[in-house]
C-alpha cells in the first residue's frame, strides 16, 4: 500500500495519479493498489455506491482516476475509525445528516466509545482504537504511525497507552490466541510501531541528577519490554533521568547497574508469574551504597502482571502506568 500523507491521502496516487487513461483499472488492480481485498471493493460498490461512474461494455467494470481517488478517500477515512457508511458519504462528497455529522465530529474531538473492532473484539473502547486496529490489521505502517502520534498528541502518553494502545494490543492478542497462531505478525507489527513512535516523542536526554535516577529492567527470563519502554518515555517527558536496560537482564548485571548508578528507585518488570522472583526483588531492595553513616537503598517497584498476588516486603506495587509514573516521579524528586 502506498504511503499516506499527513492529511490521509496516498503519495503517488493523489487524484488517481498513475491510473491509465482510457480503459481504467480492473477491480483486482484497484484492490491491489489500495491494499484491500477485491471483495472489499465490490462491497463498497454494492453497499455504499462507490462503484465506477462510467460503464463500459462487457462484464468487467473499469475504474477511472476519479473513481480510484474516491476509494482512496474511503480508505483514509475508515483508517481514522469512522464507520464505513459515514466514510462513504464523505468520500462521495455528500454532506452527512445533522445527527451523523455530530457523531463524526464527536469521533474526532471527544473520547467517544466504539464497540466495533474491524475483525477484532475490542469491546467498549475509545473510537481511536478502531482506526489503530484497522491500520495494524492492514499492516499499513504510515497510517499506523500517524494514528499513534495523533493519539499521544491529543490525549498524552499515559492516556493514549492506557485507553488506546493497550486495548488494541489485547484485542490482537486474543485474536491470534483463538486463530491458531494467525495474526502474530499483526501483534509484532503494532508493538514495533509503538516503540518507534515512543522514540520519536521522547526527549533525547534528560540531565542527570545524582541520586535521582530510575533504573528500569525486565527480570531474568522476561523479554516483554514494551510497557517498560512506555514508562521510560513517560518519565523522560517529566524530566526524570532513566537508566533503561530492557529485556532479561541477568541478576549479576542488574546488581552491578544498581551499585554503579545509585538510583532513587528500581522498577522490575515481569509479564509472567513464572519470571517474577520475590527473592530477586528483596535482594535489590536490600542493596546499599554510599559512605558509612549515610548509606542509601533504592525504592523497588514490582511492575507487570507477573507480580500479581506476590507481595514483596519493602517493595511498592503501583496500579497501572499512571500509578508507576506518580510513584517514581515523587521518589526521584526527594
Amino acid at each position: 500500500m502506498s504511503a499516506l500523507t499527513e492529511n490521509g491521502e496516498h503519495r503517488g496516487d493523489r487524484d488517481g495519479e498513475g491510473v491509465p487513461p482510457g480503459g481504467g483499472l480492473t477491480t483486482g488492480e484497484v484492490a491491489r493498489r489500495l491494499g484491500v481485498a477485491p471483495t472489499t471493493v465490490r462491497t463498497w460498490d454494492r453497499r455504499y455506491g462507490l462503484g465506477p461512474d462510467g460503464h463500459t461494455g462487457g462484464r468487467h467494470r473499469r475504474w477511472t482516476a476519479g473513481d480510484v481517488a474516491r476509494l482512496e478517500r474511503m480508505c483514509a477515512l475508515t483508517a481514522t475509525g469512522l464507520p464505513p457508511a459515514e466514510a462513504a458519504r464523505l468520500a462521495r462528497g455528500e454532506e452527512p445528516p445533522a445527527v451523523a455529522r455530530g457523531t463524526a465530529a464527536g469521533a474526532r474531538r471527544s473520547p467517544s466509545r466504539s464497540r466495533a473492532g474491524s475483525g477484532l473484539s475490542l469491546g467498549d473502547v475509545r473510537q481511536e482504537c478502531k482506526g489503530v486496529a484497522r491500520a495494524a490489521l492492514r499492516l499499513d505502517a504510515a497510517a499506523l504511525d500517524r494514528l499513534l502520534l495523533d493519539a499521544i498528541t491529543e490525549h498524552g502518553l499515559v492516556a493514549a497507552w492506557t485507553e488506546v494502545i493497550v486495548p488494541t494490543l489485547q484485542a490482537v492478542g486474543r485474536k491470534w490466541e483463538t486463530s491458531g497462531e494467525r495474526y502474530v505478525e499483526v501483534e509484532h507489527f503494532l508493538s514495533w510501531h509503538v516503540s518507534g513512535v515512543l522514540r520519536r516523542t521522547t526527549p533525547d536526554t534528560v540531565a542527570d541528577r545524582p541520586g535521582s535516577a530510575v533504573v528500569l529492567a525486565c527480570v531474568p527470563g522476561e523479554n516483554h519490554t514494551l510497557a517498560l519502554e512506555v514508562l521510560s518515555a513517560a518519565l523522560a517527558q517529566r524530566g526524570v533521568p532513566v537508566r533503561m536496560f530492557g529485556g532479561a537482564l541477568p541478576v549479576e548485571s542488574l546488581v552491578a547497574a544498581v551499585r554503579r548508578t545509585g538510583p532513587a528507585a528500581v522498577g522490575l518488570w515481569a509479564q509472567s508469574r513464572t519470571t517474577a522472583s520475590r527473592p530477586l526483588a528483596q535482594h535489590v531492595a536490600g542493596l546499599e551504597w554510599g559512605v558509612r553513616g549515610a548509606r542509601r537503598k533504592p525504592v523497588v517497584l514490582t511492575l507487570g502482571p507477573g507480580w500479581a498476588g506476590q507481595a514483596v516486603a519493602g517493595a511498592v506495587r503501583p496500579t497501572g502506568l499512571a500509578g508507576a509514573v506518580a510513584v517514581l516521579e515523587s521518589v526521584a524528586a526527594r
